[in-house]
């Protein structure tokens, strides 16, 4: 199973984020590297996950008709999250 560290972009759905996952790819021919992005609909049972947040996440069964990966694990939260949720 694949695992991929991303950035949640939006959780504006119920049970699920859109988490964005920014790769490096090499140009074949000028070798120059560059940065590409992918985002990926993942599923989050309790809905816990803000915008902002860095997540690991797993590809999974699929779940609906765009998800296919769900929220292994929070890798780092941005700073003032917490104040956040406290008000």
């Amino acid at each position: 199973m694949r695992k991929l560290k991303g950035t949640v972009i939006s959780n504006k759905m119920t049970k699920s984020l859109v988490v964005r996952v920014d790769t490096l790819k090499q140009h074949p021919k000028y070798r120059k590297f560059y940065r590409t992005a992918k985002k990926f609909k993942v599923h989050d049972e309790q809905g816990e996950y803000r915008m902002g947040d860095i997540v690991m996440i797993i590809e999974t069964r699929p779940l609906s008709r765009d998800k296919r990966w769900r929220v292994l694990s929070l890798v780092k939260r941005p700073e003032g999250h917490e104040e956040e949720a406290m008000n």
